[in-house]
């Protein structure tokens, strides 16, 4: 144990059993920067999520008054004895910042807010107060009465004036775009209502949604739609809502049209389930707005102008180009307002994020991006003696930008805060005053603290994090030799730079370049969509908070068929989603209490104790366990489980097992939630998945996301395999190791948005080293010297 000062100047953690941590007790120095380390699933998250900051989060809410907690989620205390010296904890976490259109860059920072404060009282002409420059707040039409002395009388006329209390524009309500209906996707006129003419989800020919169009009396359902005279054309498609009687019943009677723009395309698609999403993508095309181009705002905050430029521009210019005119505004008056708003566009540069525009829409950004921008949030905070949480803060970034990162925690913790992080990436680790190294492995071979202490002490501790702390890998001797390549002609997606690129094919061929510099948009631009092409990347995973990787990767199936053989029973019994759920959580194992603007609470399933099945299904066993406890089982457990020597032998699951762990997965239990999957692991369980389906091409996006020190190794091992059966794997990569493996290396840069968007290297890694004079370059050479 490292010398701590006692007293006030810790966050004393004693017995912490959150998850799979076993009475982990420790000494968090406060106003330092402590780093986290372990591999996947070590307990790194339960201790500093689940129990530090988890606990802080309830101790505020317990500050509210008992009128205010009665709206707000009753947390649990976490499971742990002793929690002493907390601060307020704030969590910089990579949850997506959410695809509501009406978010943008601008409006989740403070710039946005700031400009508009600036157009208000600058802006020639003048428009109205800030709101007049906010695209998500109406324009509002007053109407009145005018009075006028005329010939010594008093004249009254009606006036119309429109008040610029808001800049929304209303053509598109603010949002940028239009959308219109494919009406061939949604109604095949070939067919007559009760022949099944509407092809939405949900909307089957016999049941009561399409009842109601075909018993309404506005046209015969048994004719054709293609036969519809106009007026009953426009009757099943756009009439307004109205009283009719169906089946005896009242009932209000709408155009199929307007009736599925308020039900099912005002949803954001990503809420929706994927038969749903998928309808949907098919069914609705955007375009930019004719009336305000796809800026948002309305006529006249348009037209006020600082410097020439409208705010509308402003917010179109890429950060870093908008930093440099701001910076040269002199504007009496708006000195401090100015500083303010520099700073912050300097903090997106620092962060480096200065690719961005301010009207980017916040659901475009990645996980580390997203993380990024709530660190910008709190960069300019006056508050002090906070404790900021992060998750793998690097994600996304490029070496490079990893040391301006490195700087901005520190900047933190010099302003007086404790900043705990959670970090696989060893230039990070360097720079931590204290370390925690948790394992010594994942799920239940972790949940121990193994290290805690200084940097060089990890060094010297003999852990698996201390040993491999300063691995690095050399560059291959002797590279594969192309089979082909995937021609890439004049792309232009994003910034790219009409870009002429081959891409090699039957080889491990990497794609790198710093943040923005256009590796996405190539690679997803103009490789992703081609025949024999398969892109795995971290998104999230299609279905419900029921789906788990047992369910998603086919592995149930075959456990269910085993259990049902061996006690004469139906598999559907072994399943939680079927007839063996628990009917009082419908096989959820917990009970979820919407709380309509809060967040939904859950609460573990009194009657099956969260075991999701009902007490009868229990009773069967295989190999000596019920279903539940086998979905209970971590990966690697379950792979010994279902081996051929195992208690129950089962080459169908066992092969799928078998891929779970190659991709570094060993830790995570059959039954988790997919939901509580971080990008990595979504990506690793992807590739896991399709590993056993075909495909000639694979493209993966940052796969080392999440990995230990020492799984970048097992990974590699994985990528060669899959080259050598023939196949060829295209990594968009930041990590110098999986930079010196490849056989081929493109090069995006030289910078980012508009600095970038060119290919600047393509060859070997020992001619990038040797000749590329590139970042990438750069940082590769450091990295193989070492």
């Amino acid at each position: 144990m490292s010398a701590i000062a006692d007293g006030h100047d810790v966050i004393r953690v004693q017995g912490a059993r959150e998850n799979n941590l076993k009475d982990v007790s420790v000494d968090l120095p406060k106003r330092r920067l402590t780093v986290f380390t372990g591999v996947s699933g070590s307990g790194k998250s339960s201790l500093v999520f689940d129990t530090v900051a988890a606990e802080s989060r309830r101790l505020i809410n317990e500050t509210y008054s008992a009128f205010l907690q009665g709206f707000m989620p009753s947390l649990a205390r976490p499971d742990v004895d002793v929690l002493e010296g907390l601060t307020t904890a704030i969590v910089v976490d990579q949850e997506r910042l959410g695809a509501n259109p009406r978010s943008t860059v601008g409006t989740v920072t403070d710039a946005h807010a700031m400009l508009r404060v600036l157009y208000s009282k600058l802006g020639d002409p003048y428009v109205g107060p800030p709101t007049a420059f906010s695209f998500n707040v109406p324009t509002s039409t007053v109407s009145g009465m005018s009075a006028v002395e005329k010939d010594g009388r008093v004249e009254k006329t009606a006036v119309r004036a429109r008040v610029y209390l808001g800049g929304m524009c209303p053509r598109c309500e603010g949002r940028g775009s239009v959308s219109d209906l494919d009406l061939a996707v949604i109604v095949d006129e070939s067919r007559s209502l009760r022949g099944g003419a509407i092809q939405v989800p949900g909307y089957t020919a016999d049941g009561w949604m399409v009842r109601a169009f075909a018993e309404s009396g506005f046209f015969d359902p048994d004719k054709p739609v293609r036969d519809f005279t106009t007026r009953e054309r426009d009757d099943l498609l756009y009439k307004a809502a109205t009283k009719v009687k169906v089946a005896g019943i009242n009932m209000t009677y709408e155009g199929l049209v307007p009736k599925l723009r308020k039900s099912l395309f005002s949803k954001d698609p990503d809420q929706l389930q994927p038969h749903l999403r998928a309808f949907v993508e098919r069914a609705a095309t955007f375009g930019t707005c004719p009336e305000c181009d796809g800026t948002r705002l309305s006529a006249g905050p348009r037209e006020s102008l600082i410097d020439g430029r409208s705010i509308a521009d402003v917010c179109r210019m890429q950060v870093s180009d908008l930093a440099g005119w701001v910076a040269g505004l002199d504007l009496p008056g708006a000195g401090p307002l100015l500083d303010a708003l520099r700073a912050t566009l300097a903090a997106f540069v620092e962060l480096g994020l200065g690719y961005l525009s301010l009207d980017r829409p916040s659901g475009s950004l990645s996980g580390g991006e997203a993380q990024r921008i709530k660190l910008l949030r709190h960069l300019g905070s006056a508050l002090t003696d906070v404790t900021y949480v992060f998750d793998e803060p690097t994600i996304g970034l490029h070496p490079h930008d990893i040391q301006r990162m490195n700087g901005l925690l520190r900047q933190l913790r010099d302003k007086g805060n404790t900043v705990l992080v959670v970090e696989h990436k060893p230039e990070t680790i360097a720079i931590a005053d204290h370390v925690v190294d948790m394992g010594p492995g994942a799920g239940t071979g972790g949940g121990q603290v193994c290290f805690e202490g200084t940097v060089d002490g990890l060094r010297a501790s003999g852990t698996l994090t201390g040993r491999h702390l300063d691995d690095r890998a050399r560059v291959k001797e002797t590279v594969r030799t192309a089979s082909g390549v995937i021609e890439i002609r004049g792309a232009s997606t994003n910034n790219l730079h009409d870009v002429d690129v081959d891409v090699p094919l039957g080889v491990l061929a990497v794609v790198t370049g710093v943040a923005g510099s256009g590796k996405s948009s190539l690679i997803h631009g103009s490789v992703a969509g081609r025949d024999g092409v398969v892109v795995i990347d971290q998104g999230a995973i299609g279905g419900s908070r029921r789906s788990n990787p047992a369910t998603y990767t086919g592995l149930l199936d075959p456990i269910r068929k085993a259990f049902a053989k061996a006690n004469g029973v139906k598999p559907a019994l072994f399943s939680a989603n079927s007839e063996g759920a628990c009917p009082t959580c419908k096989g959820n194992g917990v009970i979820y209490t919407e709380l309509g603007f809060m967040e939904t609470v859950s609460t573990p399933c009194e009657d099956c104790g969260g075991k999701r099945f009902m007490a009868s299904v229990l009773e069967y066993t295989l190999g000596g366990r019920d279903i539940a406890q086998v979905l209970e089982l971590p990966v690697a457990e379950a792979e010994s489980f279902f081996a051929k020597a195992g208690p129950a032998p089962l080459p169908a699951a066992h092969a799928i097992l078998d891929r779970l762990v190659d991709v570094g997965l060993g830790y995570v239990n059959l039954g988790q939630p997919l939901t509580t999957l971080s990008g990595g692991e979504r990506q690793r369980i992807k590739l896991a998945t399709q590993m056993a389906e075909k495909g000639g091409v694979y493209v993966l996006d940052e796969p080392t996301t999440g990995l230990h020190l020492a799984d970048v190794e097992n990974l590699l091992r994985l990528l060669d395999r899959l080259v050598d059966a023939g196949r060829s794997v295209i990594v968009i990569e930041h990590h110098q190791a999986v930079m010196a493996h490849a056989d081929w290396i493109i090069d995006l840069g030289p910078g980012a948005g508009h600095d970038g968007g060119r290919v600047v290297f393509e060859g070997t890694p020992a001619d990038l080293i040797a000749h590329g004079g590139t970042l990438t370059a750069e940082h590769l050479a450091q990295y193989v010297a070492r």
